[in-house]
């Protein structure tokens, strides 16, 4: 299946999960892993974090969304989301880019959980220490 000239496709990450999104021009259809969006994001706090690049810019009812999400769980995937259809709007139009940028919706939020260390009960905690 080729992509056709309007269809924007864009990859969004947070933590370990990862979002490939589809822009088409549309009515404000949103399909997460062949599921309806409110299906897969039942909580509606989280598709209110999903839908704020739509809101801010205004264009709620201008695209239909499909993505593709493995890894992480559900806030992870949800930062992801949000993170993909902020870059496909800026590809999709560029005069939304500032809007985006200064609301801080194209920055990848690099915080993921740190490694366990040998020795150690986890990633900072340490064992009890005795002086005897």
């Amino acid at each position: 299946m080729a992509a056709s000239r309007d269809e924007v496709t864009v990859v969004g990450r947070r933590k370990s999960a990862v979002a490939r999104v589809r822009l088409y021009p549309g009515t404000g259809k949103i399909v997460v892993n062949k599921r309806d969006f409110e299906q897969y994001f039942p909580c509606s706090t989280v598709r209110g974090y999903v839908t704020q690049p739509l809101m801010i810019t205004g264009v709620t009812q201008a695209f239909d969304i499909h993505a593709n999400i493995k890894g992480g769980g559900p806030m992870g995937q949800a930062g992801a989301l949000r993170h993909g259809i902020s870059r496909g709007l800026c590809e999709a139009n560029a005069e939304l880019r500032s809007v985006l940028k200064e609301s801080g919706m194209l920055t990848r939020d690099a915080r993921v959980k740190e490694r366990k260390k040998p020795g150690q009960p986890g990633a900072r905690k340490r064992f009890q220490f005795s002086k005897r």
